[in-house]
């Protein structure tokens, strides 16, 4: 045999082994079957419903605030309801809280007002900041290199004091001064008479003045306030003077007169989200008034639409805020579901993370607009009653 056969022979067996062998592992492969363990088990796991698990931790008295966290989250982490930690501290659906704010988890736990520190020693000249919407005591301290603690002390605020657009806030250690108005002006006024308005949560001193068509200066003047001064829910406020000719209007004749009627025809988008409102209302067996409160509120918050956005990230006909534990984005614009969420109860889809008008007790004893406003937690709560009339029209139109 010659060199060169031996050398093709030798590159046939080198060739002929793997091929063999690649045929007799083909063969096994191909033979053997499939498990179904491997196919089931991660179908299995997919369709699964997922457990909700408590919170292991217990709420303590109180919480201070972390870079990163909402009262949603807060609540979530304890197992608390949104709306009772804003109830607990205060805050409405459009508070903004910040970094190192302290907050109170428990009801008993409240805290009182706190008294107004005494004001450090005029120094100096003082670099000051006027407050812009959006603005926080947080972000302004960062954005000019001091501290929340330092911007407070330098303006007398303590941290359940309220800052509002148009605010002047010292930067330094020298307070800002405080308004002519607050200084040479007299608390014995308010006695006298003249319109009142009634803090609700969530209520801050820019949103009354501009409710009423004045200025916080003139707030301040009409309450004897300082700009340190906090306000909290269930105050009464002087929003305007009373005429000095007039006798002072008897308390009976303010708590009992009704708000002026607002009336609208709907078209047929808001006549099927009132249709949808009444129907609910219907299945779950709740009365006719709690139906009219909630028609009530749509329209006011979102004129009887299924709106895709609003204030921050409010949705649909109640303008719910997923944020705040109202559900998801896509909950919060289901006409259907955001109405049961409303109602609450005992059939609400939303569970204890958010509250109801039938969770609230004696809620059927509240004045129209009260019972719509402890659910919306609104800057304006009188907005509702003036759809009452309207309500129970459309309720008699649409049911």
């Amino acid at each position: 045999m010659t060199t060169h056969a031996v050398a093709r022979r030798t590159r046939y067996i080198q060739l002929g082994v793997p091929a063999a062998v690649l045929g007799t592992l083909s063969a096994t492969i191909a033979a053997t079957p499939v498990s179904a363990d491997a196919v089931s088990s991660p179908i299995e796991r997919l369709q699964s419903t997922p457990t909700r698990i408590a919170s292991a931790e217990a709420p303590p008295a109180s919480y201070t605030v972390q870079p990163g966290d909402t009262i949603s989250s807060i609540a979530n982490r304890f197992g608390l309801r949104t709306v009772d930690v804003l109830g607990w501290n205060g805050l409405g659906w459009r508070s903004v809280i910040y970094p190192g704010q302290t907050l109170s988890l428990t009801a008993g736990a409240t805290p009182a007002a706190p008294t107004a520190p005494t004001a450090p020693a005029q120094t100096g000249s003082t670099a000051t900041h006027t407050v812009a919407a959006g603005d926080t005591v947080f972000s302004i301290a960062q954005r000019h290199g001091t501290s929340v603690d330092a911007v407070l002390a330098a303006n007398g605020l303590t941290r359940a004091s309220v800052i509002y657009p148009g605010q002047q806030l010292a930067l330094t250690g020298a307070p800002a001064p405080a308004p002519a108005a607050v200084t040479t002006t007299a608390p014995a006024p308010v006695a006298a008479g003249g319109q009142t308005h009634a803090v609700a949560a969530g209520d801050t001193l820019f949103a009354i003045a501009k409710k009423y068509g004045t200025t916080v200066s003139q707030l301040y003047a009409l309450n004897g306030l300082s700009s340190g001064a906090i306000i909290y829910p269930g105050q009464s406020l002087t929003v305007a003077a009373a005429p000095v000719a007039a006798p002072s209007p008897a308390p009976a004749a303010v708590a009992t007169t009704p708000p002026a009627q607002l009336f609208a025809t709907l078209d047929a988008e808001q006549a099927g989200n009132a249709s949808t409102i009444i129907r609910v209302g219907r299945e779950l067996g709740v009365p006719d008034r709690a139906i009219a409160i909630a028609l009530a509120t749509a329209m006011v918050e979102s004129s009887m639409r299924n709106l895709p956005s609003g204030d921050r990230d409010s949705l649909g006909l109640f303008q719910q805020r997923p944020s705040m534990g109202w559900g998801t984005p896509e909950q919060a614009v289901d006409p259907d579901r955001s109405t049961r969420v409303f109602y609450g109860g005992s059939a609400d889809p939303n569970g204890q993370a958010s509250r109801g008008l039938l969770d609230i007790p004696g809620w059927e004893a509240l004045r129209f607009t009260d019972a719509a406003q402890t659910v919306q937690i609104s800057a304006y709560p009188e907005r509702y009653g003036q759809w009452e009339t309207q309500a129970y029209q459309w309720l008699g139109i649409h049911g």
